[in-house]
């Protein structure tokens, strides 16, 4: 089961559950993996609805590989993803957004 406080986000791919996570070494990845601008440009984009499909998949590569995966982005070229592309952009933008969302304090 995928934790929202912990920032992970679940996404079912090839039939299978996978939990989402965007870490540090998995952020590091995600800017490498980024042909232009930074993470902020990233955030921005996804904000304004401005995202490409190429910031879908390296968000959701760079989440798996957060959440334990192996794989890369060519494992998910022919991958079937549950909910298809609509799906996964979602699922990216809010993985996204848990990784640099603010933690609310109790008053």
């Amino acid at each position: 089961m995928a934790n929202p406080w912990a920032g992970e986000v679940a996404l079912v791919i090839g039939g299978e559950r996978q939990v989402m996570r965007l870490t540090l070494g998995a952020l590091a990845e995600l800017e490498a993996a980024l042909e232009s601008g930074s993470l902020v440009d990233l955030v921005a984009r996804f904000e304004g609805g401005a995202f490409s499909t190429r910031d879908v998949l390296a968000l959701i590569v760079a989440g798996l590989r957060g959440g334990g995966w192996r794989g890369s982005a060519a494992d998910l070229l022919s991958a079937d993803i549950e909910g298809g592309p609509m799906a996964a952009a979602r699922a990216a933008a809010e993985l996204l957004a848990r990784a640099f969302a603010l933690p609310e304090v109790g008053g």
